[in-house]
């Protein structure tokens, strides 16, 4: 049976009442400030402790760095104008057939999410693939499933590699699992997660996808290109870096340093092969992203801390007895639930925590990355790329998705994806 704190009370008030500004925002607060304020009140109130602080830091150190260098380089390759000269190449390869447009907007955003992280193509491809819809003059009812695709498939799309989300790197680091290794277990249910998203991103939203466009407004995607010389070296970069992750994981060296070391070189190159503004580009980093996810953690440790991993890891002891693959799929709706409901990034922690409690084996620990990879999306405040993707979309003009319509959209789209991806994860086991 499991116990809770005399302060339980006290860190679930705190958890709720930062997650409540978190998404009002009153007075246009960062989300940063308020995770981080919500944080000193639970070192204040006694959830949380200094100790508690290191301990925090040594589980996503990793995973934070990695997010800063990634998106860093997402942005000076955004700059030069290569995903805009991609997305453009797609559209002209489509020949004016709006589903083929959609397939494929599809598979870019989960190329892109595969190698620069799903907050990459929530940041970058979203606003890319709106500019590109209003210049073929789409109604909003036809803009809308792109949008909205290119939103979801940022989070389905993020299994393959420890960098292809934070939640990835937070769980490889806290098992001590190598990127190849991870690689090599993820791939599977990576592409049903894809393949399934396609189809019922497609099924969901077949009526509203114009069957034909016209090319006449779209731009020539060579205009694309601001800065040659750093389009000429991205492909080279990426082929490299994940080379480097690949025999760093050989020798336990931790993905940030790998990352971290290329967004240098990348930025190096940018400030003198390059008319780059360097400083625009550090300046649009969404490092308010960076203090929430910090803050979520610490508020929500608290919260573990009193009591809440134990009640977690009592539930888990009660899946685990199940057969499967009924065992798998509920657990990882159990991740799923609770990243839908905290934001992954401190879900996912709270996960590896009471896994780790209970020795539940590696399936768990996969089923704990696949539900809080997918099962975000059943909420807006679920994954930090789904607050990026809204933030983005704030900015534009004519396009508002509601909370109300977001979560109809999620759990239609999400639940079915996220059964099909936990019953490959156990198929793999036979294979």
């Amino acid at each position: 049976m499991f116990n809770l704190g005399i302060l339980f009370p006290v860190s679930v008030i705190i958890f709720a009442t930062t997650l409540v500004l978190v998404l009002k925002r009153p007075r246009n607060i960062g989300i940063g400030y308020v995770a981080m304020a919500g944080a000193l009140v639970s070192l204040a109130l006694g959830t949380i402790d200094l100790e508690s602080v290191l301990v925090v830091w040594s589980i996503v150190w990793n995973a934070t760095f990695t997010f800063i260098a990634i998106i860093l380089i997402s942005l000076l390759f955004d700059e030069a104008g290569i995903f805009k000269y991609t997305a453009l190449k797609i559209a002209r390869f489509a020949r004016g057939n709006g589903i083929t447009l959609f397939l494929l907007i599809i598979l870019l955003g989960s190329g892109i999410s595969a190698i620069f992280a799903n907050d990459g193509t929530a940041l970058i491809l979203t606003p890319i693939v709106y500019e590109i819809l209003v210049n073929l003059k789409f109604p909003k009812k036809q803009v809308i499933p792109f949008i909205m695709a290119t939103g979801f498939i940022a989070d389905s799309a993020s299994l393959p590699l420890p960098v292809s989300n934070l939640v990835n790197i937070v769980s490889t680091t806290y098992f001590g699992i190598s990127f190849n290794s991870y690689a090599g277990e993820m791939i599977i249910p990576d592409l049903v997660s894809i393949a399934s998203s396609l189809f019922i991103l497609w099924l969901f939203y077949r009526k509203s996808i114009p069957l034909k466009y016209h090319l006449d407004n779209l731009e020539d995607p060579e205009k694309a290109i601001r800065e040659p010389y750093i389009f000429r070296i991205a492909i080279p970069t990426v082929i490299i870096l994940i080379a480097a992750y690949s025999i760093g994981g050989y020798y336990d060296v931790p993905i940030a340093f790998v990352s971290m070391s290329a967004a240098v070189i990348v930025m190096l190159f940018s400030y003198y092969r390059s008319n780059i503004d360097i400083k625009k580009v550090l300046s649009e980093a969404p490092w308010q992203i960076v203090l929430f996810s910090f803050g979520m953690y610490l508020v929500v440790f608290g919260m573990g801390r009193e009591g809440f991993t134990y009640l977690i890891s009592y539930l888990l002891i009660h899946i685990s007895m199940l057969s499967d693959p009924i065992k798998i799929i509920l657990s990882g709706y159990l991740f799923s639930f609770m990243a839908a409901g905290m934001n992954n990034m401190p879900s996912v922690m709270l996960g590896a925590l009471s896994i780790s409690s209970i020795h539940g084996g590696s399936s768990l620990i996969y089923a704990n990355v696949i539900g809080n990879d997918i099962g975000p999306k059943f909420t807006p405040i679920g994954s930090l790329a789904t607050l990026l993707w809204l933030y983005t979309l704030n900015k534009k003009k004519g396009i508002t998705i509601s909370y109300s319509y977001y979560m109809k959209v999620g759990f239609a789209i999400a639940l079915p994806v996220l059964t099909m991806t936990l019953l490959s994860l156990w198929l793999e086991s036979f294979l």
